[in-house]
């Protein structure tokens, strides 16, 4: 048995589990013994329970495995948590089901004064791309939007186009775009979160938004009764993470107004979940702004509510051709996408950041992207000297044999989404695949390949753009099929799988010495399933759900 502080009565005691600790000295154990937030001992049954008072609480995982918490490390926990009142569009295919579901939804919710859709795959009217006309045909006169899965396009009515002031159109920055019909207004097709921000706004949740599109805060701020409301959306979204077994959440969107709504929380009633807000810094912003990241870095640094990173996209996705590529679209042979920010640009900027020890994470789809990040990272290498930075990369959905070898080289964290890859979870083949093209399928999506030559990997879900729940994505990451047979096989073990969730989790936020493995001495941060995951066939995996959450010590989700 491994034990630190023995002889001191536990708070809480898991007893019956298969506890796999992603402690390598000490892979497995029968129970797992918390005391003041922290692991005290793990072992046998018999050792831990010596550790039981009259006052201890027991949890008994009847034979579910019992693994270290998830680290969630990369989601959107403010803009999520308000979606789960949304229309969820996933799985909606045919104009006859969308007009159900559009109705359906409008018809229970007579006072909304702006309806949203969810989750609407790119290809809901088969080859057909949805217009404002499509729309008003459903409902033509209320306003309404809908989202892609990823979050990069939305789709509007006329009546909401009208409302928010973009049915002519309007100028916007690099990557994004209100598509213009033939008749010179716009077809409803919004590319981007400048084009489609003014008609979300109208449903009055600007707020949840701001940590994404303008990385500022509320202006003017919100009433108190505001901030409660805000507080409580937060909350919905924190509950829904430890109901999904959840402790740690780095949250890849952010800005001072998420920090102290959390923190207000926390005061309230504690966190259920620790929680990573990052500065994001935006392309329309000047290096000095980066003082407010370090500010953030600054105030906020506890185990339950930090900062000290920042986000930035460089480029959009592959299914609006907003991605930045290389070589030319398979499907668009004279384009290949738009960067929002100017390789020197990013260089300045990855210097910049650097500079103040700050942590950076950039959103990169193409491969034009990826290198042109990797290039900024060892620019600032270079200019600040070599130290354990562990600067980013999300997403990567394609690269290069070039470059693959760069973030074992750089230090650089490959963070993938599991649940993106089109065919392996909830996302349809088309129109992605053809997007890419075959010539580049062997370096799309490519964990194994990433893994194999020496780099961190680290597995998220993009939530809301992808289901929450890590067993999912555990599950998605075992049974990823090649898109041809000699693509090379991309699928993460089990054990790997698990440990993308939370020892790399771990990594990423510089905490492995802490969480990320049940270990004697680290956080008590651990989640107990309903079943054994070694034995659950693979593809039954989904089945599998969290029964209990533990996070510093405290139960907070109990089915």
């Amino acid at each position: 048995m491994s034990v630190t502080g023995a002889g001191h009565s536990a708070d809480l005691i898991v007893i019956n589990g298969h506890v796999l600790t992603m402690d390598e000295d000490n892979p497995t154990a029968e129970a797992v013994a918390v005391k003041d937030g922290t692991i005290v001992a793990i072992g046998s049954r018999a050792d831990v329970e010596a550790l039981k008072a009259p006052a201890t609480r027991i949890i008994d995982a009847k034979g579910g495995s019992v693994l270290p918490g998830f680290i969630e490390a990369h989601m959107h926990l403010f803009s999520g948590a308000a979606e789960l009142a949304h229309l969820q569009l996933s799985g909606v295919h045919g104009f006859e089901a969308l007009r159900k579901a559009i109705r359906d939804y409008a018809s229970m919710r007579p006072e909304a004064k702006m309806l949203v859709g969810q989750g609407v795959d790119y290809t809901v009217l088969d080859d057909e791309r949805v217009t404002r006309h499509h729309l008003d045909a459903i409902l033509p006169d209320r306003p309404f939007v809908m989202a892609a899965p990823d979050h990069h396009t939305m789709w509007a009515n006329t009546r909401a186009l009208e409302m928010a002031g973009i049915l002519n159109g309007r100028e916007l920055g690099p990557g994004n775009e209100i598509v213009m019909g033939e008749d010179g207004l716009a077809n409803g097709e919004l590319r981007e979160g400048e084009a489609f921000g003014p008609v979300l706004d109208l449903a009055g949740e600007s707020r949840v938004r701001l940590g994404l599109a303008t990385g500022g805060e509320p202006d003017p701020m919100p009433s108190a009764q505001e901030r409660a409301f805000d507080r409580d959306i937060m909350r919905r979204g924190l509950a829904w993470c430890a109901r999904h077994g959840i402790t740690s959440i780095q949250n890849m969107d952010g800005n001072l107004y998420q920090l102290e709504l959390l923190a207000e929380i926390e005061a309230e009633d504690g966190l259920p979940c620790r929680v990573q807000i990052p500065f994001h810094y935006k392309n329309f912003m000047t290096l000095d702004m980066l003082d407010k990241a370090s500010v953030m870095a600054e105030r906020y640094k506890s185990e339950w509510l930090s900062s000290g990173i920042v986000k930035v996209f460089y480029d959009g996705v592959l299914d609006s051709w907003t991605a930045v590529m290389i070589a030319p679209y398979a499907d668009r042979p004279d384009w290949v996408g738009e960067p929002l920010f100017t390789p020197q640009e990013f260089i300045d900027l990855a210097v910049a950041i650097d500079k103040r020890g700050l942590q950076i994470a950039v959103h990169s789809i193409g491969d034009g992207a990826v290198r042109a990040v990797l290039d900024g990272y060892e620019a600032a290498r270079e200019a600040n000297g070599k130290r354990d930075s562990r600067h980013r990369i999300e997403h990567i959905e394609v690269t290069t044999t070039a470059d693959v070898p760069r973030f074992a080289e750089l230090g650089v964290i490959a963070s993938m989404q599991p649940p993106h890859p089109p065919g392996a979870m909830d996302f349809p083949l088309e129109p992605t695949v053809s997007r890419i093209g075959k010539a580049r399928w062997p370096l799309s999506y490519a964990w194994r390949t990433l893994k194999d030559a020496g780099a961190h990997v680290v597995f998220a879900s993009d939530w809301p753009v992808s289901p929450i729940d890590p067993i999912l994505g555990i599950q998605a990451a075992v049974l990823r099929k090649p898109w041809a047979g000699t693509d090379p096989d991309q699928r993460f073990s089990l054990h790997e799988s698990i440990a993308a969730y939370t020892v790399e989790g771990a990594y990423a936020e510089f905490a492995e010495d802490r969480k990320g493995a049940l270990k004697p001495g680290y956080m008590a941060d651990l989640v107990v399933l309903s079943d054994d995951i070694e034995k659950a066939a693979p593809e039954k995996l989904y089945k599998l759900h969290p029964v209990t959450t533990i996070c510093g010590g405290k139960v907070t989700y109990q089915a």
